[in-house]
């Protein structure tokens, strides 16, 4: 195997591996990535009712859909289990 052009260091190693595992939600996580989907779905309704389909509405819910995601994302990715790890 030929080396790689960009070498990575092993903090960039378990970033990546961090980022790319599952995280089981724990505590009061899995409530809140409900409540989070909620809004972001009352957004998108509201979006929908008083916007024209189109490209820039459809852009829009999908900007929607990386809001919920990201948002998810940073309490999976970046809380600790209360008590350990």
């Amino acid at each position: 195997m030929n080396d790689p052009k960009y070498p990575l260091t092993e903090q960039t190693i378990r970033d990546l591996a961090h980022r790319y595992s599952y995280h089981a939600p724990h505590s009061d996580q899995a409530s809140r990535y409900v409540e989070i989907r909620n809004a972001v779905g009352d957004l998108a309704l509201v979006l929908a009712k008083n916007a024209p389909a189109s490209r820039e509405l459809s852009t829009a819910l999908t900007h929607l859909d990386a809001v919920m995601f990201n948002a998810n994302a940073a309490i999976a990715r970046n809380e600790k289990k209360e008590g350990g790890s």
